[in-house]
C-alpha cells in the first residue's frame, strides 16, 4: 500500500507539455511529453480503454480531462496505472510502448520470478531491495538481457545491450556488440595416427 501511494503521487506530480518548450526542458520535476503519433495514442488509449471495460482497477490516470488542458493537436496521454492486474490481461502481457503501468501484489521471492518471467519478452528488468543479496539472487533469476538493481534505466555504452525472447537476439555495445559484426570460423585438425572412423577420410 505504501508503494502503491508513492506510484500514484508520483505520477500525479509529472507535468506533461510539449517536450521542447523551454519551460519544460528547464523543469526540475519530472516532464513528459507526448506519445509518437496518432497511430499511437490511439493504440494506447485501445489498452486503456479495454482494461477498463474489463474492470480491471484504475488507480491513476485513464482519463483524457487530465490532459484536456493541452494543445488539441497533440498525443497526450497521462501517466495511468492499473491494479490487481489479470496476468491474462492485455495491459500485463503485450508492450504497450505508452505511459501505462500494471501492477500486481506477490508474496515471495519465487512467486515474483514467476510472474516477471511468465512473459513472450525479455528485454530489460529492475529490482529493487535493501538486501543486495536477495537483489542479486532475483537479478540473476530474471530471464532478460538487462537488469537493474535499486535503479533504472543506466546504460554504458561498455555494457551489452539486448534482449531475450521475442525482445530479440544479439547484443549492441561493448565488445559483444563489436563481435556481431564478426564471423567465427571454426577449423579442426585430425593427428596422423587417430582414426575417426565413419568419419575418417583414408589419406
Amino acid at each position: 500500500e505504501a508503494v502503491m501511494k508513492r506510484l500514484v503521487e508520483r505520477a500525479a506530480a509529472v507535468q506533461m507539455g510539449p517536450a521542447l518548450e523551454e519551460k519544460m526542458v528547464n523543469a526540475a520535476d519530472s516532464v513528459m511529453g507526448p506519445v509518437i503519433d496518432k497511430n499511437q495514442y490511439n493504440k494506447i488509449w485501445n489498452y486503456i480503454d479495454t482494461a477498463k471495460r474489463a474492470g480491471i482497477k484504475l488507480a491513476y490516470g485513464g482519463d483524457k480531462s487530465l490532459v484536456a488542458h493541452l494543445p488539441k493537436d497533440g498525443n497526450f496521454i497521462p501517466p495511468t496505472i492499473f491494479t490487481d492486474v489479470p496476468t491474462d490481461a492485455a495491459i500485463w502481457r503485450e508492450e504497450i510502448f505508452g505511459p501505462v503501468l500494471s501492477v500486481r501484489e506477490f508474496k515471495s521471492e519465487e512467486e515474483a520470478l514467476q510472474l516477471a518471467n511468465d512473459s513472450s519478452y525479455g528485454l530489460g528488468a529492475a529490482v529493487f531491495s535493501a538486501d543486495a543479496e536477495r537483489c542479486e539472487r532475483v537479478a540473476r533469476g530474471l530471464r532478460c538481457g538487462i537488469v537493474w538493481k535499486n535503479c533504472s534505466q543506466p546504460t554504458f555504452i561498455q555494457a551489452p545491450w539486448g534482449g531475450v525472447k521475442q525482445s530479440g537476439f544479439g547484443r549492441e555495445l561493448g565488445r559483444w556488440g563489436l563481435e556481431e559484426f564478426t564471423s567465427v570460423k571454426q577449423v579442426t585438425g585430425c593427428a596422423n595416427d587417430f582414426n575417426w572412423g565413419l568419419w575418417m577420410s583414408k589419406i
